[in-house]
């Protein structure tokens, strides 16, 4: 017996959605198994064709080590002034090349996958985030080899040591993925914004106290100047890292910059406010990646 069809049948609307819409980066986290697979791609792709592929992540911050040791600490004398100033330099350039490292490639992120994104539809900022999260992977072993060296020269760290260096991490990764988010937005568009990045991040090593102490800074700037140096969210970052490593290897003579604690909240919230801001003009330009790329 066949039954009647209606002439207006109606159609279940509940599912259906915009194409292409989606949620920014609460979409990415959602879809993390195609995010894992583009950071397994790009991690493959940095040891293709290496003989001792993840080898070279540990064997590079030991020679840095080394390095700093005979040149600087003993040539120069370094030590005598900087109790540990190799792991004191060493910490500060970890951290500093991670924030260097994730947004330099989230500002490259979307050109170099171009084909990709004028293919099929994916949420974009999947880019920019993966190149975040394939710099923390290769920040591991650099961090792994100095607390191994600090572990043999003494370092017996508490729990608020480690949570300093945590905390320095979650700082420079959602300050790192607001940036790249933002200047990959533009560069897709103006590729001069790519060389604006390559200059700050060649002035973010001397803009924070990865060479030097923060008291040089105090000592020789106006205390409104010095301020503003604390809001520079890599400062107390990089602190907070020395604080965690170094600090406990230093004695008396390594005293945190003062406000540390305070400066590293203000860090945070500048990151939040600009990871909110990049999400925004992302947003805003995403409809023309296609076009421009």
């Amino acid at each position: 017996m066949l039954l009647p069809v209606s002439p207006h049948p109606t159609a279940d609307n509940s599912r259906l959605v915009t194409p292409g819409a989606n949620s920014g980066l609460f979409e990415v986290f959602r879809r993390r198994y195609l995010l894992t697979l583009i950071i397994r791609k790009e991690v493959g792709i940095r040891y293709r064709g290496s003989v001792l592929g993840w080898l070279w992540s540990y064997v590079k911050p030991l020679v840095q080590f080394v390095v700093f040791f005979v040149a600087l600490g003993i040539f120069l004398n370094l030590n005598a002034s900087i109790p540990f100033y190799p792991i004191y330099m060493l910490s500060g350039i970890t951290i500093v090349t991670f924030f260097n490292e994730a947004f330099s490639n989230g500002t490259r992120s979307l050109v170099d996958n171009a084909a990709l994104i004028k293919k099929i539809y994916l949420p974009r900022e999947m880019f920019p985030v993966a190149s975040v999260l394939v710099a923390a992977v290769n920040t591991i072993p650099q961090i792994v080899v100095i607390l191994i060296i600090a572990i043999f020269l003494g370092w017996a760290p508490s729990v608020l040591h480690v949570l300093a260096v945590i905390f320095a991490l979650v700082i420079v990764t959602v300050l790192a993925v607001g940036l790249g988010m933002l200047f990959g937005s533009v560069n897709a568009t103006f590729r001069d914004a790519q060389s604006f990045v390559e200059i700050i991040v060649m002035c973010a090593v001397w803009a924070s106290p990865v060479m030097y102490r923060w008291h040089m800074v105090a000592d020789n700037v106006p205390g409104w100047v010095f301020d503003l140096y604390r809001l520079n969210p890599l400062t107390p970052a990089v602190e907070l890292f020395h604080w965690g490593i170094w600090t406990p290897l230093g004695g008396e003579n390594s005293a945190p910059m003062p406000g540390l604690l305070m400066y590293s909240f203000i860090a945070l919230g500048i990151a939040v406010v600009v990871l909110v801001v990049g999400q925004i003009v992302f947003r805003r330009l995403e409809g023309r990646f296609a076009q421009d790329l």
